[in-house]
């Protein structure tokens, strides 16, 4: 069943956004405000959730309500936005409607926005997943926290030698910024944290593994700065492993240059792919499973179809593409807004250009990277820049203020508030 939308009869031109991360959120904000647009805003979750964070509340720092939003919420004062719960199975591109948002119908658009995100990429080993989970939801980064705690409780219970090392021995697969943090971070509640709250065990024995296939971690970054890093990781107690490919994973552990790591805890960090959507004509993809778009960020041969995100692949015109950043994914989202301004006014569609605002990483307390036009900084001053700006860019004024006050107490007490095991109850 077709559905006409009664914004559609009473003449406006319906914008559907599936998505609302950096990209989608901001487009729906900013076309909200134009009277001829009716804006449909659709995700599988009901929240915004800032990413750069979650590896906070995988590791205690911080709870996930301090870094997600509910959708609604942004839009209760907008009548000219509404929001659905649900996932989309299918874009009709000839037909102009996508499918799955519900039953047994299709709903029509005279836009189409494509901010979908993008998953975890295990290379062709699915089954890795079940025992190493990725940080992309609050969900895992729920279940980050369960397992890091919960190895450190049953490490205390133990009496065997052979099973305790495993219980704490913590590998983070991958390099990048998540890696780079998710370990640093480890190692902080395993030394400062947590080293006060158990008799039996010494937390701050933790062993803590960062393997990264390239020769280098933060590749992104310069040769010095990524020599930096790697530097104050291993001052915290950090083994870093660079050129060093996974070769299998398992319950027992990791197996890397044929030799088997015992491990309870292992974490992926080592890459992402596109999220998948089916199209009813297919459309041109990169190898990661980004959809290759025009410079006005449409899908080539369909005007009124644009991808944005994490999920396109935006060519930047010297063979680099568009980071999958926040601050790119928010530029993106802004200027969506422009080009459909431009076709109202019957004027040519402005081009996109990515304006670089910097990369950074935060290693530890008093701890982080950050290279931005020229600019190179690290130690407390690239820590605080860190920390500013992961504030600034947070949805909502009580999220700021929550967030600093756990910073500002975790800093001064060295505690993490939100150290809670939570399991599912059995009935």
């Amino acid at each position: 069943m077709r559905l006409v939308h009664p914004k559609k009869q009473q003449g406006k031109k319906i914008v559907v956004i599936v998505g609302a991360g950096f990209a989608g959120l901001n487009a729906a904000k900013a076309l909200s405000t134009y009277p001829e647009l009716y804006v449909i805003l659709l995700d599988q979750k009901n929240h915004h959730l800032f990413q750069p964070l979650l590896y906070q509340v995988a590791t205690a720092g911080l709870n996930p309500g301090d870094i997600a939003v509910p959708i609604r919420s942004q839009f209760s004062g907008n009548d000219n936005v509404e929001v659905h719960l649900g996932k989309i199975t299918k874009v009709n591109l000839e037909t102009q409607d996508i499918e799955g948002i519900l039953e047994d119908r299709q709903v029509p658009y005279d836009y189409l926005i494509l901010a979908c995100g993008a998953r975890d990429n295990y290379f062709a080993h699915p089954e890795w997943e079940q025992y190493a989970p990725g940080l992309k939801s609050l969900g895992q980064a729920t279940e980050i926290r369960r397992r890091i705690l919960s190895a450190f409780e049953e490490a205390e219970n133990e009496l065997n030698y052979e099973n305790f090392q495993p219980l704490l021995t913590f590998i983070v697969v991958g390099g990048g910024p998540t890696g780079v943090e998710l370990a640093g971070a480890i190692a902080d509640i395993s030394k400062t944290v947590l080293i006060r709250d158990f008799r039996r065990i010494n937390p701050s024995q933790a062993k803590i593994i960062l393997v990264e296939a390239g020769s280098r971690i933060l590749g992104a970054f310069s040769e010095d700065i990524s020599a930096k890093a790697k530097r104050d990781l291993e001052a915290l107690g950090v083994e870093v492993r660079t050129g060093t490919r996974v070769e299998d994973i398992n319950k027992a552990g990791v197996t890397i240059n044929k030799e088997l790591i015992p491990s309870k805890n292992i974490f992926w960090a080592a890459g992402v792919q596109s999220a998948r959507l089916e199209f009813s004509k297919t459309v041109e993809l990169d190898k990661g499973g980004r959809v290759k778009v025009m410079k006005d960020l449409s899908v080539p041969g369909f005007r009124d179809v644009f991808v944005i995100g994490d999920m396109a692949a935006v060519e930047m015109g010297d063979g680099k593409y568009v980071p999958g950043l926040a601050p790119a994914a928010i530029q993106q989202g802004k200027f969506i807004a422009k080009v459909i301004r431009a076709d109202f006014q019957k004027r040519s569609r402005p081009e996109f250009k990515y304006l670089d605002k910097g990369i950074m990483a935060t290693i530890g307390k008093n701890k982080a990277v950050l290279e931005a036009n020229g600019l190179k900084m690290t130690g407390y001053l690239a820590w605080l820049a860190w920390l500013f700006i992961h504030v600034f860019y947070l949805v909502g004024f009580k999220n700021r203020i929550a967030v600093m006050l756990y910073w500002a107490w975790s800093y001064i007490f060295s505690k993490r508030g939100a150290r809670l095991i939570i399991e599912k109850d059995n009935y």
